[in-house]
């Protein structure tokens, strides 16, 4: 019984993983698609929230079983209570990717912006977060995560600043308000999908330590 249980919960965690890489994946195409412009690009994105919902659905009753007919105590339980949370995650970055990608369509009729202004540059950084977050979870390393808290304030600081920016040139040039405030709700949402990295993060280290932390 005992190896039937855990062998149900190493697949789910694998599902799970899965999972967090296919939000992710809609997160980073959504970003490419609003750099190229390609309108295309953001319909498969979009196209996707679908499977990416029928997934969190299907995740979150295997646990729920695991849980109902395991009733599984200390690391196990924490296993469990992480991947929940790593699900919730996922489908939250994954429904980000969809709204930046729903913004494309608006914006792909004139060329970008002072180049995007630093919005590139912030989606590498949190997508790199996400990628260190889900391998932790994956790999039960919390060493992945150390420095969650310093990489977290350069991803606010990047969000203050293309805030800053994008009203300056509002303020300069009125036709730019409508592109403007797109690019200052993307650095929004890309800053909202690092701090679910960090939550990842932050129950990672619960999972593998019994210790819960506050990534700030």
């Amino acid at each position: 019984m005992a190896e039937k249980f855990h062998t149900e919960l190493k697949t789910t965690k694998k599902e799970t993983v899965a999972m967090a890489l296919f939000g992710r994946g809609m997160l980073r195409d959504a970003v490419d698609a609003l750099i190229r412009q390609d309108k295309e690009l953001a319909a498969t994105v979009v196209a996707k929230k679908d499977a990416l919902h029928e997934m969190e659905v299907k995740l979150e009753e295997h646990c729920y079983q695991l849980i109902a007919t395991g009733q599984p105590m200390a690391k196990d339980m924490r296993v469990i209570a992480c991947t929940l949370k790593v699900i919730n995650a996922s489908m939250r970055i994954g429904r980000y990717g969809k709204v930046i990608a729903n913004i494309v369509k608006d914006i792909s009729d004139r060329p970008h912006i002072a180049r995007l202004m630093s919005i590139p540059h912030m989606a590498e950084l949190t997508m790199d977060m996400i990628d260190d977050a889900v391998k932790a979870y994956d790999t039960d390393s919390v060493a992945l995560i150390a420095d969650f808290s310093a990489r977290d304030d350069t991803i606010d600081a990047l969000r203050h600043s293309i805030f800053r920016e994008g009203i300056t040139y509002m303020m300069e040039d009125p036709k730019t308000i409508t592109r403007c405030t797109y690019y200052i709700l993307v650095a929004r949402y890309l800053e909202r999908c690092a701090d679910h990295a960090c939550k990842i993060a932050e129950n990672v280290h619960y999972m593998q330590t019994g210790e819960r932390i506050e990534i700030h």
